[in-house]
């Protein structure tokens, strides 16, 4: 296998170079670079290095906000209309995919950011509209790289072979894009390589078809990915697409209205036989460090010199760190005074010390459990669990911007969608080594076999409590919640759920997000798929 670190040094180098790219990669949107010394595609895809760098630039799409670093009066954000710091792919799915559940809240009071919690978002939504429209950047980048590289016959034929490789990697991140779209707006428009360069209005697509598409582009890349653990590090390989395939076969009833349940468990055994294992840390996996992981399925990589922004990581952990605590200690030179987390989650732990069980990663000198006003920032435990120094305790290479990459797809997700889809009725797995993953996951918390579970006491009430034990602030609990009829319903109130101290259930319509009223005013294909 390829040296982690020293292909994660590579990787953020390349996407640091591509930045300047992007102007030159988003012909859907009729934009053109006005600067002649913007790179365009004619100068640069000469030879294999300036496609690779092309690819690069997709990636960075999960990373970066724009073309010249952090948010600045100089700078470029791919995203206009928003704040260039909450334009980030990652801190926009951090907000949709957290804010809204029992694991998180924000004391900030930035335009509407409230909504999340209070599952009270509207078609006008900054933040809604931003995440739209990074998801939608990204898929278009996607479809310009597949047009560029349709034709690559001037290049030597081991070359062309590499292009065949980057063109999958592109419909792989291509397809993990319109799996968070169709996973939060439910139906949307569809656009590929196939629809012309200019102006055109995208079709909107129902959440089956969208089911279809994802499927048929993850299994027809399947020959033309890197074997497990082969790729360059955080570059996509099969693995990573059987993990997407998992996922969306988990959630099927959900888009199709069908169980998938035993082709999720046919990905995930693929994934469980190719090499992967536990880290024998937990804490470890979300360190400055981490890219040593041997638990990593797919990661978005983050590097304080060559990958910086306001998002990320950086907001995970700066946003993360108040009151009484010291910044020094998570690597950083300040924090934001931002985020907490409900008893809701804290009380899923039998000892919230950490001393039994290692997940239980809390701040609460100084921090009260229950929540009186979200405002205020010791109202609410704190959560440790990322930070930016690394496993020997070394601050990470900058203060202000961090290394710690984030883990998309891990091992440990994968064990639980196992046992999730055997005790849901699929077939190619059993109860007996579902209940050995899940003891798996409870030796590495506690250590020891102290934490262990029965058979008896394996089914799908435990899955959505170890669930968000294990992967809490990991961006899967809302599509969790919603899966299990728990996010928007009055089966489980927590703190604030609904916009009240005690919680209560809202409009169904919740568990998805709007389509941003812009975009459907200026489409006449395009429809609210709830009542919003």
């Amino acid at each position: 296998m390829i040296t982690e670190l020293k292909m994660k040094k590579i990787y953020i180098t390349i996407i640091a170079i591509c930045a300047m790219l992007a102007s030159a990669c988003t012909d859907d949107l009729n934009v053109s670079p006005i600067d002649p010394d913007v790179q365009t595609p004619g100068n640069v895809l000469t030879d294999l290095e300036g496609y690779k760098q092309l690819l690069a630039k997709l990636y960075g799409g999960l990373a970066l906000t724009g073309q010249i670093g952090p948010a600045s009066p100089d700078s470029q954000g791919d995203i206009v209309g928003i704040d260039e710091g909450f334009s980030s792919y990652l801190r926009g799915y951090f907000l949709h995919q957290e804010m809204t559940t029992d694991e998180a809240v924000i004391g900030w009071n930035d335009q509407t950011i409230k909504d999340f919690h209070d599952l009270d978002y509207g078609a006008s939504d900054l933040f809604v509209r931003g995440m739209y429209s990074r998801i939608f950047y990204q898929i278009t980048l996607a479809n310009q790289f597949l047009r560029e590289t349709a034709d690559v016959g001037n290049l030597p034929e081991a070359d062309q072979q590499q292009i065949v490789a980057f063109r999958a990697e592109a419909r792989f991140l291509r397809a993990l894009s319109y799996w968070h779209a169709m996973d939060m707006f439910y139906e949307v428009p569809f656009v590929t390589e196939e629809n012309k360069i200019g102006a055109f209005l995208p079709e909107q697509a129902t959440s089956e078809e969208v089911f279809k598409y994802i499927e048929s582009e993850l299994l027809a890349i399947n020959d033309d990915l890197a074997d497990p653990r082969q790729n360059e590090y955080a570059r996509a390989d099969k693995a990573a697409a059987w993990a997407l395939l998992a996922k969306l076969y988990l959630n099927a009833n959900l888009y199709i209205g069908e169980g998938r349940y035993t082709e999720c468990i046919t990905y995930c055994n693929k994934i469980i036989n190719a090499g992967y294992s536990l880290d024998p840390d937990y804490s470890h996996m979300f360190l400055a460090d981490n890219e040593n992981s041997p638990e990593f399925i797919f990661q978005i990589a983050f590097d304080g010199a060559n990958t910086q922004s306001y998002g990320g990581t950086t907001f995970i952990i700066r946003g993360a760190v108040g009151g009484s605590m010291s910044a020094a200690n998570f690597g950083i030179e300040g924090g934001w005074s931002g985020m907490r987390t409900t008893s809701g989650l804290v009380n899923k732990f039998d000892d919230i010390t950490g001393n039994t069980d290692s997940r239980a990663m809390f701040y609460t000198n100084g921090q009260s459990l229950e929540i009186n006003k979200i405002s205020e920032f010791t109202d609410g435990y704190a959560i440790t669990k990322f930070k930016n120094v690394t496993s020997t305790g070394a601050q990470g290479s900058n203060a202000q911007f961090t290394d710690t990459d984030f883990p998309v797809f891990r091992l440990a997700d994968i064990y639980l969608t196992y046992a999730e889809a055997v005790l849901r009725g699929g077939t190619g797995g059993s109860a007996a080594t579902a209940l050995q993953y899940m003891n798996d996951l409870r030796e590495r918390a506690y250590g020891d076999a102290s934490g262990n579970i029965s058979q008896g006491e394996l089914n799908l009430d435990y899955i959505i409590d170890e669930r968000a034990r294990e992967l809490y602030w990991e961006c899967h609990r809302r599509t969790d919640l919603v899966r299990f009829g728990l996010l928007t319903t009055d089966n489980y109130l927590w703190p604030w759920k609904g916009g009240i101290k005690s919680g209560k259930s809202v409009d169904g319509k919740y568990n998805y997000f709007p389509l941003p009223s812009s975009d459907v005013a200026a489409n006449p294909n395009l429809k609210q798929p709830f009542n919003y």
